[in-house]
């Protein structure tokens, strides 16, 4: 029977052999959200070990998804991101290294090479490197300033440029394209979407809900060009910046924002010899193909059972919980960590919420009136609820996450009136 909470400083655990090798170091490598909740949780579960926490940034635990909303618009400060109070932090007992790098995970001798020119042991090691934005390698694009959005001094370099009076094109119009051109236009800039494909977050909603987001940011003034591709950038004699758009127009701005998505940071891994496909591959357990390394967050790829296939969920809920499996799992304790997929988005006051994983094949159930601005979609094989979204429902889509996860047929001609209470159904 395994200690699940250890009471001394090492964790006595499988090592695959007749015997038990004893954990005394857990290193984590990434100081975003996966990491620091992995390092809460492994405190929390009574590891008292020593604990190292290896991250790039400068700046301590912190959650993302402010960035491009209340920091960016400045009605918060950086700081308000931070998973923990400076106390709450200090109290862990870990072992911060900020602003440092992994150069390599040297797996015969269980180390990793930071860029200070140590060499950090490990008995267990938790990958929560997350991702980068994707650039657009373009002509020119060398000869503007081309901003993205994923780090807190992202959000400070790009904040003043979103002003009164100022233009900016938003390159993508997936989530984070949508954030920054709702955050923009809020702080009295004109803004231009520029989306290669058919419609608004194509990859990650069903139609209905991209033309819901298309009127919405119309309504703003927004002005968004769908199925447009950009040949590249170039430097107006005025100094300002202009997009060249794949028809031969061509968009002259103060500004330009590139949203056009995550790179997973897997290098680490690939280079490590663990098994990677877009994100580096984990069972339920979290585990990669080395039992003794673990990962968490974006750059995760993991088997989900909701969704039907494997796949990384960029998502504050799987970034927390699934760090906080990884360290479960790195105890020794029981773990199956296979979530319903939760994605959210805040724009101009409007909170879309996404259950599950909706497909072409579903048949769609609407409950509420559009035009309201406060609908669900209920996407069903059969008679069973298999994924929900909407705006500003999220009493409903509490509900409605129930009965996902119970998997029960349900009446869909009560399902779908608002007069009939979701707690009975």
């Amino acid at each position: 029977m395994l200690d699940e909470r250890p009471a001394v400083g090492a964790a006595a655990l499988p090592d695959g052999s007749a015997g038990t090798r004893p954990i005394h170091t857990i290193v984590i490598i990434g100081a975003g959200q996966a990491g620091g909740w992995a390092a809460q949780t492994l405190r929390s579960e009574g590891f008292t070990g020593r604990l190292v926490l290896v991250g790039e940034e400068m700046h301590p635990p912190h959650e993302r998804p402010p960035l491009s909303k209340a920091v960016l618009s400045g009605a918060a400060l950086p700081a308000t991101t931070w998973l923990m109070k400076p106390d709450a932090f200090s109290a862990l007992g870990v072992e911060w290294r900020p602003g440092t790098q992994v150069q390599r995970i040297d797996r015969t001798a269980r180390q990793v090479l930071l860029s200070d020119g140590t060499a950090q042991p490990y008995d267990k090691l938790i990958l929560c490197t997350g991702g980068r934005a994707r650039q657009l390698d373009a002509p020119g694009a060398d000869r503007v300033q081309l901003h993205t959005l994923r780090t807190i001094e992202d959000a400070q370099a790009l904040a003043p440029t979103l002003a009164p009076g100022r233009s900016v094109v938003v390159v993508g119009g997936g989530w984070i394209g949508l954030e920054v051109a709702a955050t923009a236009r809020q702080q009295g800039a004109d803004v231009v979407v520029v989306e290669t494909q058919s419609r608004l977050c194509e990859r990650t909603v069903p139609a209905e809900i991209s033309d819901y987001l298309l009127a919405l940011h119309s309504a703003q003034g927004t002005r968004v060009l769908l199925g447009t591709g950009v040949r590249g950038f170039a430097r107006a004699e005025d100094g300002r910046s202009e997009v060249l758009l794949a028809d031969g127009s061509v968009l002259a701005c103060d500004t330009i924002v590139l949203g056009i998505g995550l790179v997973p940071n897997d290098e680490l891994a690939r280079e490590a010899g663990l098994a990677c496909d877009g994100g580096v591959r984990v069972d339920a357990q979290c585990r990669t193909s080395d039992p003794d390394i673990l990962a968490a967050g974006d750059v995760a790829v993991a088997p989900n059972p909701w969704a039907g296939r494997s796949l990384r969920l960029e998502s504050w809920q799987n970034a927390q919980e699934q760090g906080m499996a990884a360290a479960r799992s790195a105890l020794g304790q029981a773990v199956d960590y296979q979530p319903l997929p939760w994605f959210w988005s805040d724009q101009y006051g409007m909170n879309l919420q996404i259950y599950g994983m909706p497909t072409p094949a579903h048949r769609v159930v609407q409950r509420g009136d559009a035009a309201s601005g406060s609908f669900v979609l209920f996407y069903l094989a059969g008679d069973v609820v298999q994924a929900a979204i909407g705006p500003n429902a999220a009493r409903v889509l509490r509900f409605a996450r129930r009965l996902i996860e119970q998997r029960k047929p349900v009446d869909t001609e009560r399902l779908a009136d608002p007069a009939t209470p979701m707690s009975k159904l």
